[in-house]
Parts: C-alpha cells; sequence; structure tokens
C-alpha cells in the first residue's frame, strides 16, 4: 500500500539540455572572411541590377 503513495521528483537536471562545446567543423570560416564576402556579394547584386537594367529595361 505504501507503494501506491509514492512522489515521483524531477530529475536533477531541471528538465535542461545541455550542449558541449567541443563540436569543431572541418570548415572553419573567420568573421572577417565573412563580411568580406557579403560585401562582395552586395557589390555584385548592385552591379548586376545596374547592367541587367539596360538590357531588359
Amino acid at each position: 500500500m505504501a507503494k501506491d503513495n509514492k512522489i515521483h521528483m524531477p530529475s536533477g537536471q531541471g528538465g535542461l539540455t545541455r550542449y558541449f562545446d567541443e563540436y569543431s567543423s572541418k570548415v572553419e570560416i573567420s568573421p572577417t572572411a565573412v563580411i568580406i564576402l557579403i560585401v562582395v556579394v552586395i557589390i555584385l547584386i548592385v552591379v548586376l541590377h545596374q547592367i541587367g537594367g539596360g538590357f531588359f529595361g
């Protein structure tokens, strides 16, 4: 009869998930390279809009 009144307590971690920082990617890109790539893409898009307007507009 005592087994029916058993109280279940939550786990010690409180339901939180732990993510480890031990993951390392095979491809490493520096933040500077990402910013330079974004600027190059923006310039390329602006140039293509200027040139493409003359061909198709």
